[in-house]
C-alpha cells in the first residue's frame, strides 16, 4: 500500500512555448491532495472537470504536468506506470479480446518473465477472493462474457498484480442498474478486504458515497473540498459544493441583503443567527442554502423561526416507496426543490407555498461563493 500526495500539480493542454495560455485548457489547476495509505478516495465532479486527467497523472500515464506526485514521500516523476505497482480498471475494461480470462490474468507475468508457479499461485489466490462463479469467467474470452463478467475480470486483472495503488476510471458506467449494484457491492467487499490505497473516479454520487472513505469534489481542474460525504453534505465549503453534492443538492436562494440583524429579500425578512452576525456586513449580498428535505410542502409552519415562500409548481417526482414527492417549484425566475407527502397531488402550474426553518439555513457570500460561519 502507499500514501499518495500531490503538491501544486497542474496540467495544461495546448499551452504555447511562450507560456501564454490563450486558447489553452487547464485540466488540473494547482492541485494539492493527500490520499492516506489504505483509504479509498472517490473523485466526483461535472464532466470535463479534470477527474480522468487527475487519475492519469497519478498513474504516470500523463507526465506532462508541473508540481510533484509522491508515493510514500518519494517523487515518481521518473517512474513509468509499470514500475509503480498500480492496478487500473478502465471504463471500457481494456481486456485482451483473444485471451481467455486466465490468459488476461497471466499475461502480466509472462511479460515480466515471472515463474509460472508464481503466476498460478497469484491467479488461484485472486480467483478465491473474487468469489463464486469466477472460475467460470476464467474459461471464457471477454466477448463471451456479460458486462458484469468483463468488469469482474478487469478488477481481478488489477488485483493479481499485487498493487500498492488501485485506480478506477468510471468502471461501472457501461452496466445496467442491476449489474451496477451487484458489481459495486463486489468492489466494496474487495476494497474492504485488501485495504489498498484507491482512487475511484465516477460521475455517480451513489457509487462515490458507497465506496469512498472520503470524496473529493472537483470543478474546472481544481479540488473544491475533500472529506466524508456527511461533511460535504452538511458543511459545504462553498456554493458549488452545496449545489452539487447529494442526490438532491442544496437549494441556493440568492438575492438576500444583510440589514440590521436580518437578511431581506423584498418584503421577506429572516433574522441572522447570533453566531453569524459578526461575520456579515450591512449591505452584503448573501445566498441561503437549504436542503430540499428541509423545504416543506404544504407550508403549515409559521412564526419567527420559519420562512415562507410562494411559487409555482414546475414538475413533480413521486416516491411511492417513501410516500412522498419531490416538488420542483419556480420562485423569482429560478427553480428550487421541496419535499411533501403524496397527497394532495400537485400539477404543473399550480401555486404552491413552501416553508423552511431558519435553523436549517446555510449562509453563503453571493460574490465569492464561500460559506459563512
Amino acid at each position: 500500500m502507499a500514501d499518495i500526495q500531490l503538491r501544486d500539480v497542474s496540467r495544461v493542454f495546448g499551452q504555447v512555448d511562450s507560456g501564454q495560455k490563450d486558447g489553452a485548457v487547464v485540466a488540473l489547476d494547482h492541485v494539492d491532495l493527500v490520499i492516506p495509505d489504505g483509504t479509498t478516495l472517490a473523485v466526483v465532479g461535472p464532466s470535463g472537470c479534470g477527474k480522468t486527467t487527475l487519475l492519469r497523472v497519478i498513474a504516470g500515464l500523463d507526465r506532462a504536468y508541473t508540481g510533484e506526485v509522491l508515493y510514500d514521500g518519494r517523487s515518481v516523476r521518473d517512474l513509468s506506470p509499470k514500475e509503480r505497482r498500480i492496478g487500473v480498471v478502465f471504463q471500457n475494461y481494456a481486456l485482451y479480446p483473444h485471451f481467455r480470462g486466465r490468459g488476461n490474468l497471466s499475461f502480466f507475468f509472462k511479460v515480466r518473465r515471472a515463474p509460472s508457479e508464481e503466476a498460478e499461485r497469484r491467479i488461484r489466490a485472486t480467483s478465491k477472493v473474487m468469489g463464486l462463479g469466477f472460475k467460470q469467467i476464467l474459461r471464457h474470452r471477454p466477448g463471451q462474457l456479460s458486462g458484469g463478467g468483463r468488469q469482474r475480470l478487469a478488477v481481478a486483472r488489477a488485483l493479481v498484480r499485487d498493487p500498492q495503488l488501485l485506480l478506477f476510471d468510471e468502471p461501472l458506467s457501461n452496466l445496467d442498474a442491476k449489474l451496477r449494484t451487484q458489481t459495486r457491492t463486489e468492489i466494496k467487499r474487495l476494497l474492504h478486504q485488501f485495504a489498498i490505497t484507491t482512487v475511484y473516479v465516477t460521475h455517480d454520487q451513489i457509487e462515490a458515497m458507497a465506496l469512498g472513505d472520503e470524496l473529493a469534489v472537483m470543478r474546472s481542474g481544481a479540488i473544491e473540498q475533500v472529506g466524508p460525504y456527511d461533511e460535504l453534505k452538511h458543511q459545504p465549503t462553498n456554493m458549488f459544493v452545496a449545489g452539487f453534492i447529494g442526490p438532491h443538492a442544496m437549494n441556493l436562494f440568492d438575492g438576500w441583503v444583510v440589514a440590521d440583524g436580518q437578511v431581506r429579500m423584498d418584503e421577506i425578512r429572516m433574522p441572522i443567527p447570533p453566531a453569524l452576525r459578526t461575520a456579515l456586513e450591512r449591505g452584503q449580498r448573501v445566498a441561503l442554502g437549504v436542503s430540499p428535505e428541509h423545504v416543506h410542502v404544504p407550508a403549515d409552519r409559521s412564526g419567527d423561526g420559519y420562512v415562507r415562500l410562494q411559487g409555482e409548481v414546475e414538475a413533480v417526482e413521486p416516491d411511492y416507496g417513501d410516500r412522498q414527492q419531490l416538488i420542483y417549484f419556480g420562485f423569482r425566475g429560478a427553480t428550487y426543490r421541496a419535499m411533501g407527502p403524496l397527497a394532495p397531488s400537485l400539477g404543473v402550474g399550480d401555486p404552491v407555498t413552501v416553508s423552511f426553518s431558519t435553523g436549517h439555513v446555510h449562509f453563503f457570500d453571493q460574490e465569492s461563493g464561500r460559506r459563512l460561519g
